[in-house]
């Protein structure tokens, strides 16, 4: 399993983390996602299924910006 972390600009409600986390979770092989919703960071578990950029991209197609962080 890998580790990614993001930070996640724009998350207002609870209808933007739901919709994050809908975005990250339709990717293969994520098993584990936690979602702050007052910073942003965004911590992912995945495996070799998906990438770093894969995860960026989701989260980009479902309208929010982020940058990689390690936090």
């Amino acid at each position: 399993m890998h580790r990614q972390s993001f930070k996640v600009a724009g998350l207002r409600d609870a209808h933007c983390v739901r919709t994050l986390a809908n975005a990250i979770q339709d990717l293969p092989s994520v098993s584990h996602l936690d979602i702050e919703p007052e910073s942003g960071l965004t911590d992912v578990e995945h495996g070799n299924f998906v990438s770093p950029e894969d995860i960026l991209q989701a989260i980009t197609d479902a309208g929010f910006s982020a940058e990689y962080t390690t936090h």
